[in-house]
């Protein structure tokens, strides 16, 4: 079939071929100029799988009727250039395309058809922890911790790039995903086939957006949904909505990028944009580098949209020459965007698309801030954090409150460390991280860290030695230029060397902290606190220990440290007083603007650098470079592994469908509030002594120490099933304190949840989870899906989803439930203590509602959170990968 809109593009060097590329303005068609730039991109996408019969024409002219057709669920496959995995997700893809070739096989296909066709990088980051801090050879000592620790899954990850095809491993120590996609790994413009086409991206990371800020559409997606497209299947998305995000006027001196994304995250979060598109426009824009866009990017699961997009322009392409991209083929790229209409000047209004909303931010009206102390879109200017955070002590417990007593308010623990007595209160600071892609990948604020760094040594002050302070770059690059700055040596006498290339304390990979720290906490009942560069807060997330964590700019960081509480008015109170005895105001050591500026364009940050560490990438690991992995196509499972575990998703597998039935008597396994998280439903960080993994881990034979994390352990479904919902700070509302407990409703006994569940499976009772509104807020985690599923959970009925979530229940085969619009659990006069039988009619539709009978005799309908005629062919499957497993075994 010839595809009528191809046309033919004259190299720039004559000796090269002719390339094609797929003209959209042979269209002709008005409609497309008032298409938003990110819709532009499903509509070539559409256009140039026409020839795959992936699209069919009709999918063509619903996108030109994007205006029309992004409110009636119209839906439209979508099939990236590129797919993205970090390990935490990765290693649990490779075991489940492991496990496909054996149930494969087992069907009598031929397991080698089981192997990624869309390229796929995987980049190991999120292994490494902050064991070690504050000293010179941290990083070394990490690294070697990391390695000794993660042996197995290394191994396992290796002979995963050589069994399957089109599988590329970026080794440990490389940095960070996102940074080394936006730094390295992103084409904008891809050149292949003989075809110019846009570079697009899907990631099993939810902070996958982060290349938005370059010009590349891209979002997380469920590592189960990455593992099909990754296997050609494309991604099927309801149209989306829009939200045009106007961007005026200029930042004031004083103005990080930080600070402009957490005010964006806090607004868009009131303007609600789960499941739409927010696209960038304005002259502001203009006044924002790439490492700007992409931290406002990064965050957009923050304030939960798809995608975060920011059209290509004369900044991006300058962006891939400072990063040491390939001049001729930049310049390439620059001939197609243009030739397409899709080069933007943001300057120029008569380019501005038609949005489904318009909402619209004035720069000059961003004032420094943070955001906590328990979720990112919380943000408490810096001037209001003092005030702010004792308001929360008092407060309800709740995202906004601790409930201490009024009269320990001020409450002290006096401790000794490393022979010096100190105090602890309420609001004291223990770990202060510059962590995360969010920030990291910015050279701006992070030479604006390294400059207040030098001033505060300069003007005598210190860091207290029992904070845990640390340095995570998300790319080598990072260190090259502070270095070659020369302000790295301030930073680590500030405490801050670096600890590592890697997620760390972002992620919850803090480390432990000093034990007399952790016994005063603990003696004082205080709220201690975590600063960290990151973009995720959540409770329990960062470290066990600090129930108050506030996402906040590298230099506010420091600040923060050098302080030692949050409870400080930086206007009216001194960082600290010297030893001349002088008082040192945070307004004296702050940079301006333009004195970061300054040292950007003294060419610290140049392309020489980046080709240095970008060159020997794939090579420069040489523990990675040791490891010896086998070269078998099918995997040996070793028995004996507590890494790597064949998972029982595919056991019993027929080719035959098995007709969906309807749920008789569920019984609620937890009832949840608002905005349960990810990380209450599959922690990713310790796993409690106490808790069923390690009951499990120490009939392995293990011991505390080698524990290791949840997030390490994804790639052995047993620990994983016991560690859903083990969150420490979960909130169940069976249960009278936060725990990760429930009740088991026949026997009345409260219970660890993974046992409940055992008892009702035991019993042969199906379970259901009753939520609240943003259920599945937070990562990606595929573990999020899976978890339930292996604790039997048949179905959850919430107020709403994340998206990221809600496909990954879809992709596992649990049934998202959706209360009617008015209608929760309060109004229905639902306690949880009922049973439930969820009526499965035989003809499903997309977004039918279904009957809900409780065994007291009440009914009520609920919306089946089944988006796409694709999602329910994935629910008859038994789900995604089932049906990928049959598609390919016939």
């Amino acid at each position: 079939m010839t595809n009528p809109f191809v046309q033919i593009v004259e190299p720039l060097d004559p000796k090269q071929p002719l390339k094609k590329f797929f003209n959209l303005s042979k269209l002709e068609d008005v409609r497309y100029a008032h298409l938003p730039f990110s819709i532009r991109i499903l509509l070539e996408a559409a256009i140039r799988n026409c020839d795959e019969f992936l699209v069919k024409k009709g999918d063509v002219e619903n996108i030109l009727n994007w205006k029309v057709m992004q409110h009636k669920n119209v839906e439209v496959p979508f099939k990236p250039a590129r797919v993205i995995l970090q390990d935490f997700t990765g290693v649990p893809a490779v075991v489940d395309f492991a496990a496909m070739r054996d149930a494969v096989k087992k069907l009598g296909g031929d397991p080698e058809k089981i192997n990624p066709i869309c390229p796929a990088d995987l980049v190991i980051d999120h292994s490494i922890q902050v064991d070690f801090n504050r000293q010179p050879d941290s990083l070394q000592k990490n690294q070697e911790l990391e390695f000794e620790r993660n042996k197995e899954r290394f191994e396992f990850l290796k002979w995963g790039s050589q069994a399957f095809k089109n599988l590329r491993i970026i080794p440990p120590g490389s940095g960070i995903i996102h940074q080394v996609n936006l730094e390295y790994l992103a084409r904008v413009v891809m050149d292949q086939d003989g075809y110019y086409y846009p570079d697009s991206v899907v990631g099993t990371d939810s902070h996958t957006t982060m290349i938005d800020g370059l010009g590349v559409l891209g979002w997380g997606v469920g590592g189960i949904e990455a593992e099909a497209v990754m296997l050609g299947q494309p991604i099927s998305m309801v149209l989306p909505e829009v939200v045009g995000y106007k961007l005026v006027g200029n930042p004031q001196p004083l103005v990080t990028s930080t600070d402009i994304v957490l005010t964006i995250t806090k607004h868009l979060r009131q303007v609600g944009v789960v499941g739409k598109f927010v696209e960038f426009f304005g002259p502001g824009v203009a006044q924002l580098s790439i490492a700007d866009r992409a931290t406002i990017a990064n965050m957009c699961p923050e304030y939960g949209a798809t995608a975060a997009y920011f059209p290509v322009d004369d900044i991006s392409i300058g962006y891939l020459l400072q990063t040491g991209r390939d001049k001729e083929k930049v310049m390439c790229t620059k001939r197609y965007l243009e030739a397409v209409g899709m080069l933007r000047d943001f300057t120029n209004s008569s380019q501005d698309p038609d949005f489904t909303q318009v909402v619209e931010l004035d720069l000059h009206t961003v004032v420094p801030c943070c955001s906590g102390p328990k979720r990112p879109q919380d943000k408490v200017a810096v001037s209001d954090m003092k005030k702010d955070f004792e308001t929360c002590l008092g407060a309800k417990q709740g995202f906004k409150g601790f409930q201490i007593a009024p009269d320990r308010h001020n409450s002290i623990v006096k401790f000794n460390f490393e022979g010096h007595d100190f105090e602890l209160a309420h609001g004291s600071v223990v770990i202060a991280a510059i962590t995360s892609c969010t920030n990291t990948s910015n050279p701006s604020v992070m030479l604006g860290a390294g400059l207040l760094a030098k001033k505060a040594v300069e003007a005598g002050l210190t860091v207290k030695p029992y904070i845990k302070t640390s340095l995570s770059p998300g790319s080598g690059v990072v260190t090259y230029y502070l270095r070659e700055s020369g302000v790295m040596r301030y930073l680590s006498q500030l405490g801050f060397d670096v600890v590592g290339y890697g997620c760390m304390t972002c992620i919850g990979n803090s480390g432990p902290l000093p034990e007399s720290v952790v016994e005063a906490i603990t003696q004082g009942d205080l709220v201690a606190v975590g600063v960290l560069s990151g973009n995720r807060n959540f409770e329990g997330r960062v470290h066990p220990n600090t129930r108050a964590n506030y996402l906040a700019s590298p230099p506010l960081v420091i600040a923060y440290a050098i302080a030692g509480t949050i409870r400080i008015d930086f206007e009216k109170e001194p960082l600290g007083i010297n030893a001349s005895g002088k008082k040192i105001f945070l307004k004296d050591i702050w940079p301006t603007r333009n004195e970061i500026q300054a040292a950007v364009e003294r060419q610290f940050v140049i392309p020489g650098m980046f080709k240095e560490v970008y060159e020997k990438i794939e090579t420069v690991n040489k523990a990675w470079n040791a490891l010896d992995a086998p070269s078998d196509k099918l995997y040996s499972w070793n028995p004996k592994s507590t890494y790597i575990k064949s998972p029982p998703f595919f056991d019993g597998l027929t080719l035959a469908l098995q007709t969906p039935k309807t749920i008789e008597g569920a019984y609620v396994l937890l009832s949840f509030g608002d905005s349960v998280t990810t990380d209450h439903i599959s922690p990713a960080g310790n796993i409690a002594r106490n808790s069923p993994a390690a009951r499990y881990l120490t009939s392995r034979g293990l011991t505390p120490r080698e524990f290791n994390s949840y997030g390490s352990r994804r790639g052995n479904d047993a620990v994983m099933a016991r560690g859903t919902f083990a969150n420490i700070r979960l909130v169940n509302k069976f249960i009278d304190k936060q725990g990760p407990q429930t009740i088991h409703f026949p026997s009345g006994e409260t219970l660890d949840v993974f046992d409940a569940a055992e008892r009702y499976k035991q019993a042969g009772h199906p379970l259901i989870v009753l939520a609240g509104k943003e259920y599945g807020a937070g990562s990606s985690r595929d573990w999020a899906a899976k978890g339930p599923f292996l604790l039997g959970v048949k179905a959850v009925l919430a107020e709403s989803y994340e998206r990221i979530h809600r496909s990954n229940l879809v992709g596992m085969g649990v049934i998202p439930l959706q209360y009617l619009p008015g209608e929760d659990a309060g109004t229905l006069g639902l306690t949880g203590r009922e049973r439930y039988t969820i009526i499965i009619p035989e003809n499903l539709k997309p977004q039918m509602n279904v009957q809900i009978k409780l065994d007291t005799g009440k009914t009520f309908n609920a919306i089946m959170r089944f988006d796409t005629d694709v999602e329910l062919t994935y629910f008859h499957n038994g789900g995604i990968l089932n049906y990928m497993i049959r598609k390919m075994a016939s």
